[in-house]
């Protein structure tokens, strides 16, 4: 583990990596986002765990993104993601829709090391047919007429986020946010962006441990003071709404898109 810049934290992602992003509330690096459009790699594919919201939309808006698998892709309360709709319309992404339990149970395959998981829930419904890496098998367990469908792994090869800190070990509070946890077991290396770095361990004790992705997990760590921002973090800070509000009502827009996209990379101090 090292601890690095944000431009050094996703200078090694290269085309056709696969990221897993987290949802907007869980923990969403805008700080290595801001770096990844400032000079990041194109044709990346991401996995939303198992949603995404502004993160995927500035990225696809950049033509960053050459895939994109996520049960949705919104902006909450502010609305749709006007860049996202543009590129699925005029078909600048490929789109993979799956759904919240489709997504965590391939990826707890490939936490648990093993090619496959089932899933009963998506018998009946319509993305099945939308999905030929997906198998409809007769459960091998009983003679009667009782289908499954079975779910490729999903390994990504980075998982991307955001938490409160880090201490000197590289071991990382993520609290309550299991996902993280579940991103960084299942891809092949983790990138992580906090708000401070500790001293102690934050294995050390029992009330703190239980929260804890270990260094083991983590292959880099970059230090960003309200790294989430507009988004927010933890008990930390809050989502800046007004300012949601505003990208969602300018990215209706290309040029009004390029004109916040100016705003958010010119950005090298976020206030309180």
């Amino acid at each position: 583990m090292r601890f690095v810049s944000t431009q050094e934290l996703v200078a090694g992602l290269a085309p056709g990596d696969l990221i897993a992003i987290p949802p907007d509330y869980s923990g969403v690096s805008m700080a290595a986002t801001r770096a990844l459009l400032r000079a990041g790699s194109d044709e990346l594919r991401l996995i939303a765990v198992p949603t995404s919201g502004l993160q995927a939309e500035l990225l696809i808006g950049v033509g960053r993104v050459a895939e994109l698998e996520a049960a949705a892709v919104s902006l909450g309360e502010a609305g749709p993601a006007p860049r996202f709709a543009d590129a699925v319309r005029n078909r600048r992404i490929r789109m993979r829709d799956t759904t919240c339990p489709a997504v965590h149970a391939a990826l707890q395959a490939a936490e648990k090391g093993i090619p496959f998981m089932p899933l009963r829930g998506l018998l009946g419904t319509d993305i099945l047919a939308h999905r030929d890496d997906w198998r409809v098998v007769p459960n091998p367990f009983t003679k009667a007429d009782d289908p499954i469908v079975l779910l490729p792994a999903i390994a990504p090869d980075v998982a991307l986020f955001h938490a409160p800190r880090a201490d000197r070990d590289g071991n990382v509070w993520i609290g309550r946010r299991r996902e993280l946890a579940t991103m960084a077991h299942a891809s092949r290396r983790s990138l992580v962006t906090v708000e401070e770095v500790v001293e102690g361990s934050l294995l050390a004790h029992e009330e703190s441990a239980a929260g804890v992705l270990p260094a083991m997990y983590v292959e880099a760590i970059a230090v960003a003071p309200r790294g989430a921002w507009p988004l927010g973090c933890q008990d930390l800070y809050d989502a800046d709404d007004v300012e949601l509000a505003r990208y969602a009502a300018a990215a209706r827009s290309a040029d009004g898109f390029a004109a916040w996209l100016e705003m958010f990379l010119g950005r090298t101090e976020v206030l309180a």
